[in-house]
C-alpha cells in the first residue's frame, strides 16, 4: 500500500497551487489523491471512504460547482452548456487542489480538459474508477422523466454511455491506477 505523507514544497503549476509528489522506488509519497472516472463509477462514495480511512478531507468538485452555482451540476450543464460548465469545473479543480492532504473526486469529463488534467496530475496520482456500461446505466438516472443526465440525452442512454466511454478512454488511460 502507498505511504501518504504531507509534502511542504507547494508550487504553482498552470495556475494550480499543488503539493509535489515524489516516487521513491515502489513507495509513493503524496499529499493528494485524485479520483476520476465516468459518472456512476463510485467516485464520491469511494472517495468519502478513502478520505475517512486516511484521515483526510474529502473534496468533490461537483459539490464545489453546486455551491458556487446554487443548483445541481446537471442543471448547470443543461441550462448553461458544456463550455460554461467546463469553465466552472476548472475553477472548482483549482480550488480543490489548493487544499493539501485531500482526497478529490472530479467530474467524469474533467480530465478530458488539458488544463484540468495538468492541474490534477501536478496535485497527486490520478486513480480512474471504471465500470461496464451496464453497471453505469443501472447506477445513473437515465429512465425517469427529468432525471436523465444531460450527457445521456439524445438517443439510447446505453449507447451514449458507450460512446462517451470510448471518447474519454484516452484521458482515462493516463491515470496512474485504474480500479474496476
Amino acid at each position: 500500500m502507498a505511504r501518504l505523507d504531507r509534502r511542504t514544497d507547494t508550487r504553482m503549476e498552470r495556475g494550480c497551487a499543488v503539493e509535489s509528489s515524489e516516487r521513491h522506488g515502489d513507495e509513493l509519497t503524496m499529499a493528494t489523491v485524485v479520483l476520476t472516472g465516468f459518472m456512476g463509477t463510485g467516485k464520491t462514495r469511494i472517495g468519502q471512504e478513502l478520505a475517512r480511512r486516511l484521515g483526510r478531507p474529502f473534496i468533490d468538485t461537483d459539490e464545489l460547482i453546486e455551491r458556487a452555482e446554487g443548483r445541481p451540476t446537471s442543471e448547470v450543464f443543461a441550462k448553461r452548456g458544456e463550455p460554461y460548465f467546463r469553465n466552472v469545473e476548472r475553477k472548482a479543480v483549482v480550488q480543490a487542489v489548493a487544499s493539501s492532504d485531500a482526497v478529490i473526486a472530479t467530474g467524469g469529463g474533467a480530465i478530458g480538459d488539458p488544463e484540468i488534467l495538468a492541474c490534477l496530475q501536478a496535485a497527486g496520482p490520478i486513480v480512474c474508477l471504471t465500470a461496464s456500461p451496464e453497471v453505469i446505466l443501472a447506477r445513473t438516472p437515465a429512465g425517469s422523466a427529468g432525471d436523465i443526465r444531460p450527457l445521456l440525452k439524445g438517443g439510447s442512454p446505453r449507447q451514449r454511455i458507450a460512446e462517451l466511454l470510448a471518447a474519454r478512454a484516452p484521458a482515462y488511460a493516463g491515470a496512474e491506477l485504474t480500479v474496476d
